[in-house]
């Protein structure tokens, strides 16, 4: 008896229930702790007594041991920094169980659409790429969002210091007006404000989450202006000018190089799609290629294809403005 096809099927339906869990686990907790906004280390967090139900023992375990592996592996915090810039309302033991559930879900499909046991390591070995690439790109949207609202932002703050506010009441009143995800991180500093961390200090972990030229520059100007003194309102309206003309430049550069982006995605993902086609119209045609010397082969042009793409975004990304 063939035991391929129900193996398939229970790994994937293991890796979806733990997603599953995963999710509906996250229904009762907070997406922001306190210890977040007050900047404290690992060692004196506590979690919260109801952080997780009694009815919820196979995520507990999942995520226990995803956390004891975090701890040894993870030192620095890495990957709870790039949850933070994605805007994600996770932990990084939550990333972990779900990038496995995820991977074993994947290996498991590609287990049936392929029809061999190597599919699951592989889905393995892609799941945790395939989670950076989704933190790296909702972070890049999340700061391009960002960007496109700063001069406004700025222009707004300008106007309100101009009419007699502080500087961090006008950031009060931006943070009201305007959408996320910069009111947002504008009422993030308003709140470590309160809790006593200095208003620039504050900019400056904001400046860190963002890791946007702007932002580094309007910090900067900031502080260099609590330092020696001047018109504030004139120095940021000055910088909101500044950065609207490099926005504009910014998308005419966008536009222009908007074919070779096309052009490396299209390039990369036909022979994907052609090995997927061929494999389930004539599922017996690609065996050489799914065993033997045909693995070394075909793992050859993975990287080659992962290579030219990577050439190709890099020249069409390399116009800095």
């Amino acid at each position: 008896m063939d035991l391929t096809l129900p193996l398939a099927v229970a790994v994937a339906a293991i890796g979806l229930a733990v997603v599953a869990v995963g999710l509906a686990g996250r229904a009762r907790r907070p997406p922001v702790e306190l210890a977040d906004l007050l900047g404290l280390p690992a060692d004196d967090r506590r979690p919260a007594p109801d952080a997780l139900a009694p009815d919820d023992a196979p995520a507990a375990g999942a995520l226990g041991l995803a956390d004891r592996a975090l701890e040894r592996w993870d030192r620095p915090g890495s990957l709870g920094r790039r949850i933070e810039r994605a805007d994600l309302a996770l932990r990084p033991a939550e990333l972990v169980v779900a990038t496995v559930a995820a991977g074993l879900a994947l290996g498991g499909l590609g287990e049936l659409l392929l029809g061999t046991l190597w599919a699951i390591p592989v889905g393995l070995a892609l799941a945790p790429l395939g989670a950076r690439l989704l933190l790296d790109v909702r972070a890049g949207r999340r700061a391009r969002r960002f960007a496109t609202q700063l001069p406004d932002a700025l222009g707004l703050v300008a106007g309100s210091l101009a009419a007699g506010h502080t500087f961090l009441r006008s950031i009060q009143l931006m943070a009201d007006e305007l959408d996320d995800p910069l009111a947002a991180e504008f009422r993030r500093v308003v709140a470590e404000t309160q809790l006593g961390l200095p208003l620039v200090a504050s900019l400056e972990r904001m400046s860190d989450r963002l890791r946007l030229r702007d932002v580094a520059w309007m910090v900067q100007a900031i502080r260099i202006q609590q330092t020696v003194g001047g018109q504030l309102s004139e120095l940021l309206a000055t910088l909101s000018e500044f950065m609207r003309a490099r926005e504009e430049v910014r998308r005419e550069v966008n536009v222009l190089t908007a074919e070779g982006r096309a052009s490396a995605w299209v390039l990369g993902a036909m022979p994907v799609c052609l090995f997927v086609a061929v494999q389930v119209i004539n599922p017996g045609y690609l065996d050489p290629l799914l065993r033997g010397w045909g693995l070394v082969w075909l793992g050859l042009t993975v990287v080659s294809m992962a290579t030219g793409i990577a050439i190709i975004l890099r020249l069409v990304d390399s116009v800095d403005v």
